[in-house]
């Protein structure tokens, strides 16, 4: 019987169908699911024991969970710590008890997002844990270090996921054309830049690759830019009705940028007599000295705040001269935009590689967990040194260098780029000398 809108055969999402029936399936998480890894072997002896899975969106916690308690025969529950409360969880373990003792079964309680109880609510595990009742299979996305009570996690195994890698994210899409019975109609660039974007997250590469085939025509290939604009998230267009009001503050705003301190004042007098809110003038100029100024001249912050202090102190009419001065200030100041694109590049990589760990060695360690992964292992504390440099790397492993900064030859940022050439230059030659030693 062919489908039909009101048809009660309603096509599950890509994600679940392709979700993993076996450990084998599941992608990226050898070290943990592997035959020699530890839950593997955990498996192996079939004794299982409580313990708590950490790593990012998507990576395969809940999957692994379901698993585990279908190669043990236990009975899984699943709750999660956002929707549930104490009175679910005295349910789950009294449900538990009660399995136990009439059908001999053992529960598997899976609780995602496990740091979301506070600390009296993860005591409430331990008597239920302890004695068996059930076994714990925690996940989250946040250190257990921090989140979870010390009692409980000393009752667990820590296993840390990986994010998921472009290989993984291949191996996903493959699965889901077979699934489909079709190639997924985007070009090479748009394939890479998909599995970009999602970010270590394999449900979220899947949902988008749901996502373009709904929105495909027969014979339709995608390239980057309309895979952009299928998962663009739009803010919607906000507009209180006075154009004259806007296009007044872009008149200031291009003058102050212009350097024409003339047109600069012209323009906030027009809006000063037209009635416009003084401070709504002093918010916009405190905006221009951090994105257009910066740090062609840093001392453009402070002018921008003292002004504001000024007027709040004088008020009106008096306090406007603080708003003169600091507009003729501001447009005659040396100008850099490059914090403000500097910034924009730093968020782009971010949104790209936002669950990517910083590297081990430049993260403290608390907790002897945190030690026996390897944080804080070989950090080199730069004031030791005698030029005050070590050279290491800060960002991300396996995530290339890169530059997001580039101060302008003008002003105070002059000086800033001179230095910034100077730390290049020393990180070059520290980590050069650093490979010859490590061989």
């Amino acid at each position: 019987m062919e489908d039909t809108l009101f048809s009660n055969k309603i096509k599950r999402p890509l994600a679940d169908r392709l979700r993993p029936t076996k450990l084998e399936e599941v992608v990226g998480q050898d070290q943990i699911v592997g035959a020699d890894a530890p839950l593997g072997r955990m498996l192996k002896s079939g004794k299982i024991s409580s313990f708590i899975l950490w790593g990012p969106p998507g990576c395969g916690k809940t999957t692994i969970a379901r698993l585990i308690a279908e190669y043990t025969n236990l009975y899984f529950e699943q709750i999660s710590a956002v929707f549930s409360g104490v009175a679910d969880l005295k349910r789950v373990f009294q449900y538990a008890q009660e399995r136990r003792a009439n059908q001999g079964k053992g529960t598997l309680l899976f609780v995602d997002e496990i740091h979301r109880f506070n600390k009296s609510q993860q005591d409430g595990f331990l008597p239920y844990v302890e004695d068996g009742t059930v076994i714990l299979v925690g996940a989250t996305t946040e250190n257990p270090s921090f989140e979870l009570n010390s009692a409980l996690l000393s009752r667990c195994q820590v296993f840390v996921l990986n994010r998921l890698t472009p290989d993984d994210f291949e191996i996903l899409l493959e699965r889901a054309e077979k699934e489909e019975g079709r190639k997924l109609p985007v070009d090479e660039e748009a394939r890479d830049f998909i599995k970009e974007i999602a970010d270590g997250d394999g449900r979220y590469i899947l949902n988008i690759a749901e996502n373009i085939w709904s929105y495909a025509q027969n014979g339709e290939t995608f390239n980057k830019e309309q895979i952009l604009n299928i998962i663009r998230s739009r803010a919607p267009i906000y507009d209180k009705g006075r154009d004259g009001h806007y296009n007044l503050i872009s008149a200031v705003h291009k003058s102050l940028r212009g350097s024409d301190v003339d047109a600069a004042l012209y323009w906030v007098a027009r809006m000063l007599v037209a009635g416009e809110d003084p401070r709504y003038i002093l918010r916009r100029l405190l905006r221009f000295s951090v994105e257009d100024v910066s740090l062609a001249d840093p001392n453009a912050v402070s002018q921008a705040i003292a002004c504001n202090e000024t007027y709040e102190r004088l008020g009106s009419p008096e306090g406007e001269l603080a708003i003169m001065q600091l507009t003729a200030y501001l447009a005659t100041a040396p100008k850099s935009a490059s914090v403000y694109k500097a910034m924009h590049k730093a968020f782009d990589a971010a949104r790209q590689t936002g669950s990517l760990m910083p590297p081990k060695h430049i993260l403290n360690a608390p907790t002897k967990l945190m030690k026996d992964l390897g944080y804080k292992k070989d950090y080199i504390y730069d004031q030791d040194l005698e030029d005050g440099f070590s050279g290491q790397n800060y960002f991300p492993d396996g995530m290339s260098r890169s530059k997001y900064y580039n101060p302008v030859d003008r002003g105070f940022e002059r000086e800033i780029k001179k230095r910034i050439e100077y730390f290049d230059r020393l990180r070059k030659e520290k980590q050069a000398k650093m490979k010859e030693k490590n061989g």
